[in-house]
This record gives C-alpha cells, structure tokens and sequence, in this order.
C-alpha cells in the first residue's frame, strides 16, 4: 500500500490550490472523462497488441484517472481512494460467493444466473421506481456495446429470437429497407442505424462481443490497406491512378501475402 499512497500524495500535491500544477487544478470530474475513456482504449489496444511492457504503463495511465476522481470527491467530501476499494472488496465478495461464503453452482450457467440476478438486486436497491429492464444500463457506452446491452436486458424477459436464423432474416429485411430508403437523407440514416442494430443482435446470437470483432476488422482493413499501398508503390503506380479491377487484384495479393505470412 506504500506504493499507492505515494501515488495518492502525488495526485494531492498535483491538485494543490497553492503550489499545484495549473492543468490539475482546473480539472472537473466532467473535463476528465475524455481523458478517461482514452486510457481504457490504450489500455485494450496494448493488449491486443501484446505489448506487456507498455501495458504496464497504460494501467498506471489508466490507474491514475481513478486517483484523480477520487481526489476531486475527497475534496468535496464525499468519499475517498479508500471507500473506493472497500466498495469494489465488498461487491466483489457479495457477488461470488462461491468463493467467499459456501453457496454451490452446478455450473457456469448458473453462476452466471446467480450473477446477474445479484446485479438486479443491487439495481432495485439503488433506483426508487426501477420499473424497466433496461434501468441502470450506461448511456455513456459505446454504441456497438450499449446496443448488446439494450439487447441483452431485453432478452432476459424473453424478448429476443429464439436462435440465429430470425437474427438473419430481420438482417435481411433491415439491408432491403435501408436500399430502399437510400434516396432520402433522414430515412437512410435512420435505417442503416436499424441495420448496425440487428448486425449487434446477430453478434450476440454468435456469442461474439461486437466492438471487439470491429476492432479487429478495424486492424484487418489497415493491415491489407497497407500491403497495397506498398504493392502499387514498388510499381511506381499512383492510388488514385488504379482503375477499380487493380483495387481488387491487390486486395487479393494482399489477402493471400498475410495468409501465407509474407506481410
């Protein structure tokens, strides 16, 4: 714990309204956030890159943002870095105890029933009127993830296909409506909008976290993107000069050069 007073005296001193440093000082719990969300996507980007030297950086990177929170509330009196930890040790306990106490699951499916029917209760808990499903779910998150959210809640009472091949036929009633309305500014928005909904949907039939599988294809795209830029370089082509049939032959050769590991 030495180590992490250090860090806590730091962010003090960092704050102080007499000798701190002027960017700290002005900081809000609102100006902080985009630094925050930031952090975590460092923080995912590192390990999905392997790189563990780096990743021990972001975590302290990511670390802090929680320090600084904890120090502008500490400041208002409302709670410090500590009840922090005892907040987190406690629900951590309550939430398992399969670990903590003597309770038994059969399997993962029922731990993870008991887990979510624990959450429900601490949601009741916490809201005066929690009267939908959908109470306490982040606004705040990603689109691709709120959208898995919104669904998964929903599917708990039942709302939801009973396997893939409704996901598929919605999915092609969605991509049939948004060419349809692909003349009309507002409606092509609001239907590709339906469009990337059922895609999630689709995902979560797949058991696949969509904002991952976008990031990947995300790093895929670059990847092959990349290979052509070189390709049409080593043959002194220009992009903007090829012609849409040399697109496609390089993104090929690019396909094939990562399969077979010459990328």
């Amino acid at each position: 714990m030495t180590d992490l007073q250090t860090l806590l005296d730091i962010m003090s001193r960092l704050r102080d309204p007499d000798s701190g440093c002027p960017w700290d000082q002005k900081q809000t719990y609102e100006s902080i956030v985009p630094h925050t969300l930031e952090e975590a996507y460092e923080v995912a980007d590192t390990i999905e890159r392997g790189d563990f030297d780096e990743l021990r950086d972001e975590l302290g990177d990511l670390l802090f943002q929680i320090v600084f929170y904890a120090q502008l509330a500490k400041e208002e009196s409302r709670f410090e870095f500590s009840d922090v930890v005892v907040a987190i040790s406690d629900k951590l306990i309550r939430r398992h105890p399969h670990v903590f106490a003597d309770k038994k699951f059969t399997n993962a499916d029922d731990q993870t029933a008991h887990w979510e029917a624990t959450k429900a209760e601490e949601r009741q808990a916490n809201t005066a009127h929690n009267n939908s499903q959908l109470d306490g779910v982040v606004k705040g998150l990603p689109a691709l993830s709120l959208a898995r959210k919104l669904q998964s809640r929903a599917a708990r009472v039942g709302f939801d296909w009973p396997n893939e091949k409704g996901v598929f036929a919605k999915l092609d009633e969605e991509a049939n409506e948004c060419r349809a309305a692909w003349g009309d500014d507002h409606a092509r928005s609001e239907e590709l909008g339906d469009l990337l909904f059922t895609c999630v949907n689709l995902s979560r039939h797949a058991n696949v976290d969509p904002e991952q599988a976008l990031r990947a294809a995300n790093k895929k795209f670059e990847q092959r993107f990349r290979i052509m830029e070189s390709l049409a370089h080593q043959k002194g082509i220009s992009l903007e000069a090829l012609s849409e049939s040399q697109w496609e032959d390089f993104w090929q050769q690019a396909k094939s050069m990562i399969v077979l590991g010459e990328a």
